[in-house]
């Protein structure tokens, strides 16, 4: 553990340039009273950069918490890029709202409030098509969130999966019965054999699924 500390906060440090406002929404969660779960800024550098790299134009994410991943996501797609992110409870959304818009990216968001599950199948009932996909949200229903994610992919779309150690808790038999780790167990499970996806799992962060969904 003592090791991958390091290896953290050697990757932080020469490769993660975390500008004010980045650092600024950490710090507002804690006043604020909201949970500390956002992604490290290492993820959130992967998936700028994955973003970049791929040319998204329409991305989708389902956990948007003080909006974090969201920026990281935004930047990496550059001003004619769209983001569609989902939460859950607006004590979240009003908060995400204000770093948006302090980032300047708020008229490249759309926020949608309420059960994503829901939302998926109203997005599914649309058409509606994306080419970068961001899940994380409730572990439990992590399954079922790339079930329909799938179903909104365009051919040659990302999609990224945090959490997919959950802790550790994954390595642990006793513990991985427990309903969310055996869910994080079946994502995997589901990226490394799906017939619609190639993935890989980086160990950075909390472990960081990356998939490409094919044609």
């Amino acid at each position: 553990m003592e090791q991958k500390k390091i290896e953290q906060a050697y990757i932080q440090e020469l490769y993660v340039q975390e500008d004010d406002l980045l650092k600024s929404v950490t710090t507002g969660l804690v006043e604020n009273g909201l949970p500390l779960i956002s992604i490290p800024p290492e993820v959130g550098k992967a998936i700028y950069l994955l973003a970049k790299i791929s040319g998204a134009k329409r991305a989708l994410e389902i956990g948007l918490l003080g909006g974090y991943s969201t920026i990281w996501l935004a930047r990496g797609m550059g001003t004619g890029g769209e983001v569609v992110s989902l939460e859950l409870k607006e004590e979240h959304v009003d908060f995400a709202r204000q770093n948006l818009s302090r980032a300047g990216l708020l008229d490249q968001v759309s926020i949608l409030v309420g059960d994503a599950l829901v939302i998926l199948d109203q997005l599914i009932g649309n058409k509606e098509r994306f080419d970068f996909m961001v899940i994380d949200a409730d572990k439990i229903n992590y399954p079922l969130y790339i079930e329909k994610v799938l179903q909104l992919a365009d051919p040659g779309a990302i999609l990224c999966c945090d959490n997919l150690f959950f802790n550790g808790r994954i390595f642990n038999e006793k513990d991985a019965r427990n309903p969310a780790p055996a869910a994080v167990r079946k994502v995997n499970e589901i990226l490394s054999s799906h017939p619609r996806l190639e993935a890989i799992l980086f160990p950075i962060g909390d472990g960081l699924g990356v998939a490409r969904v094919k044609a």
